[in-house]
């Protein structure tokens, strides 16, 4: 896929930006030069690649995984929490109505 300059005056018209003659020649070149990789990027066979959890993994595998476990570590004291509160119901706190 490849810009026209045509295509770049009208996205710059749709962001309400002006933009000279040079300037968009400029962003143009740069717009085909993000697609020409995109397409790179698209033609590599990556058929029997594992997805990564994080890039790193890719060179330190020892450090992909190093989150802690997903476990509950606190205690749940909702009931405390609210009891001050002056109006709560089903474990909401109830606000008088500000928007009508």
């Amino acid at each position: 896929m490849s810009l026209t300059l045509t295509d770049v005056k009208r996205i710059a018209n749709l962001a309400k930006l002006e933009i000279s003659e040079a300037e968009a020649g400029a962003t143009l070149d740069k717009l085909n030069g993000i697609f020409s990789l995109v397409e790179q990027l698209k033609a590599v066979d990556t058929t029997g690649v594992a997805p990564l959890s994080h890039p790193i993994a890719a060179l330190l595998p020892e450090l992909a995984l190093r989150l802690r476990a997903d476990v509950v570590s606190e205690t749940d004291h909702r009931a405390e929490y609210q009891q001050p509160a002056p109006a709560t119901e089903d474990g909401l706190y109830l606000v008088p109505k500000v928007i009508e």
